[in-house]
This record gives C-alpha cells, sequence and structure tokens, in this order.
C-alpha cells in the first residue's frame, strides 16, 4: 500500500506530511519516558523485521494480485503506538529514499496510512479492548486478525480519499473503492495471522515485554537477548531468502489501479514531482530491490532465463539484508537520539 508520487498533489503530500510530522512530534515527546537501553534495541531489530516482512508479497487467490504485510500493528504490540509509529517512519524512510518503495512527495500519506491508524486507532480501541482479560493463544489470533483488518481497510480507504482530494481522475472513487477494500480484506487476514504469530512467540517467550509495551513503561531489567537473536535471525531468513521467493503479481494497490485505470503506474505533472523524482532517483542505489546498472535481458533460452532468474534473485535477497541492517540502525538511532536529549534535559534541569 505504498503510495507513488504520481497518486497525490503536492497540496495533499504537504498536508499529510505535516500530519505525520506532528504526530511524530507529539510520539517523540510521548515516548521519552518509555525509552531505556533495552527497547531503543527492540525498535532497532522490529524496525528491521517488519522491512524484511514486507518484501514478501504472497498471492492472492483467484484475483492476480499479491499482498505483504503492513507492520504497523505488529509493532504498536510490541513497542507501544508511539515508538511503534516512530519506527514504522524509520521503515518506510529508508524504502523510499534508498530503494525508491514509495514516494518522497507521498511519504507522508504513507506513514499515515501504515503507521496511524494501527498505533494509535485500532491498537488501542480494537486490540487491546479484545484482550483486556488477558492474554492467551484464541484471544492473540482474534484479537490481530480483527485489529489488522480493521488498521488495513481505513488504510485503504484513506488511499482512495488522497487520490481522490489529489483530483486523479484516472481513479474514480466508487470504482477505485470498490476494488482497494475487499482486496485488503483478504490483505488483512494474513496479516493478522502473521502479527499474531510474532506476539505469540513473544507472549510465551518474554511476557513481560508485551506487558509493559502496553503500560508504556521501559522494559527495565527484562532480557531481550532471545528475541533479539531470533528476531534478528528471521531477519536474514526472511530479506536474505525468502524475499527471493516473493510472488511477481502486483500488490493490492497496484491492483486495483490496473483494473480501474489500466495501468499502475499514472503520469504525474509539475515541478514538485519532477524535483522530487530527481532527488529519489540520485539517492535510491536499490531502486525497486534491484541494482541501477545491471540490465537483465530476457533472451530465447532456457539458460539465459535460468541467469536472469538468478540474478533478479540475487539483488532482492542483498537489497533484504542491507535494507534491514539499515532500518536496523536508524530506528536504533532515532531511539538513542530522543534518549539522549531527554538525558541531557533532565540534567540541566537537576542543576
Amino acid at each position: 500500500m505504498h503510495m507513488a508520487d504520481a497518486l497525490i498533489s503536492p497540496i495533499v503530500g504537504g498536508t499529510m506530511f505535516s500530519a505525520t510530522a506532528g504526530i511524530a512530534t507529539y510520539s517523540i515527546k510521548k515516548v521519552q519516558n518509555e525509552l531505556d537501553d533495552k527497547k531503543v534495541p527492540l525498535m532497532g531489530v522490529m524496525g528491521a523485521f517488519v522491512f524484511a516482512a514486507q518484501m514478501i508479497n504472497f498471492s492472492i487467490p483467484g484475483t492476480g494480485s499479491s499482498g505483504h504485510i503492513g507492520g504497523g500493528l505488529l509493532l504498536a504490540i510490541l513497542l507501544g503506538p508511539h515508538a511503534g509509529f516512530l519506527t514504522m517512519a524509520s521503515v518506510l524512510l529508508i524504502q523510499a529514499l534508498f530503494f525508491a518503495d514509495g514516494g518522497l512527495l507521498a511519504f507522508g500519506a504513507n506513514v499515515f496510512n501504515l503507521g496511524f491508524y494501527t498505533c494509535f486507532i485500532v491498537y488501542p480501541l480494537v486490540y487491546k479492548m479484545i484482550m483486556k482479560k488477558g492474554y492467551n493463544t484464541k484471544r492473540i489470533y482474534s484479537a490481530s486478525i480483527i485489529a489488522a483488518i480493521i488498521g488495513l481497510q481505513m488504510g485503504a480507504f484513506s488511499v482512495v480519499l488522497e487520490t481522490l482530494f489529489s483530483g486523479k481522475t484516472e481513479l474514480p472513487f466508487g470504482t477505485f473503492v470498490l476494488l482497494m477494500q475487499p482486496i485488503h480484506l483478504a490483505i488483512g487476514i494474513v496479516e493478522g495471522l502473521v502479527t499474531a504469530a510474532v506476539v505469540s512467540f513473544v507472549w510465551k517467550a518474554r511476557p513481560e515485554i508485551i506487558e509493559k509495551s502496553s503500560l508504556k513503561e521501559p522494559l527495565g531489567n527484562v532480557s531481550i537477548k532471545k528475541i533479539f537473536i531470533v528476531i534478528i535471525t528471521s531477519v536474514i531468513i526472511v530479506g536474505g531468502v525468502l524475499s527471493s521467493f516473493a510472488s511477481s503479481n502486483p500488490d493490492g494497490l497496484e491492483w486495483a489501479m490496473i483494473k480501474t485505470a489500466g495501468t499502475s503506474e499514472l503520469n504525474a505533472e509539475g515541478s514538485v514531482h519532477a524535483k522530487l523524482s530527481e532527488i529519489q532517483n540520485k539517492v535510491a542505489f536499490l531502486p525497486d530491490y534491484s541494482f541501477k546498472t545491471s540490465e537483465v535481458i530476457d533472451k530465447d533460452g532456457n539458460e539465459e532465463k535460468k541467469e536472469a532468474a538468478q540474478v533478479v534473485n540475487a539483488q532482492t535477497s542483498v537489497s533484504g539484508i542491507l535494507g534491514g541492517i539499515m532500518t536496523l540502525v536508524l530506528a536504533t538511532l532515532t531511539g538513542f537520539i530522543i534518549t539522549f536529549f531527554r538525558r541531557k534535559k533532565r540534567k540541566a534541569t537537576s542543576i
């Protein structure tokens, strides 16, 4: 559900960026009392996991479409809503800047669509309400699936509204919404199952992580070593190996665009779009998770096709691992900077 810049006007893009910046500022302020030496690295490793997991596009039977998890709900459950939102912003920033996945003009909209609803709406109002009687496997799965579906439905509807307000007549509201909502319902079910599986593992291994995140408390003396090792190993496996087997079908947004407008790539006009596209082309050294300088030509013959597939798989694996590392660094750095200024402020007030 990563929007390209062509889907959004400068006014809508700027408005959504301002809204996202405001939420991020609010989150930085609120999260200061939650972060400690355990939660900061957990932000990093969970950000890396979501980056890698988003590379796994799974086919949706009978549609010719595919989908991938958003990860916002998972981040909110394990990190709390504020740290979860900031981590999601880190994931999407790395994707937009270095992999050209999602536009720079649409960055604020993408963070809002994938992070705001999951972290601040469905997590506290749906997931926590279902889980208020206590954790068990059945409640984890039911709460995760219901919350993931609602969160993705909200995000998908926001995409439709943003294109409507941007004046994208190629995507008429009625047709577009009738395609976007059902396809993201299917994606939401899968995301709920993945979220529940990860949360169940963490709950059984270190229930204190979920309890303290729910209460917006630092992790304190809770050990995250086992969780960290398992998640970082998963990042390597998912990003470096499983990503090569991802579906090549268009994702839910692209599929809805093709069915509505006949193409997944709309033309963007204007100096703002052109300038941001130029910046993204210069900065993104692995656009679409592949090498810039490589050109894979599909020639006749099985050997050539096999070699081309191997090159694409290698590019995807490198992108998955490198992107995971970069996200881990950025999310961790974000946490450390917040804690640094918090300690500096406390030290100044105590003098």
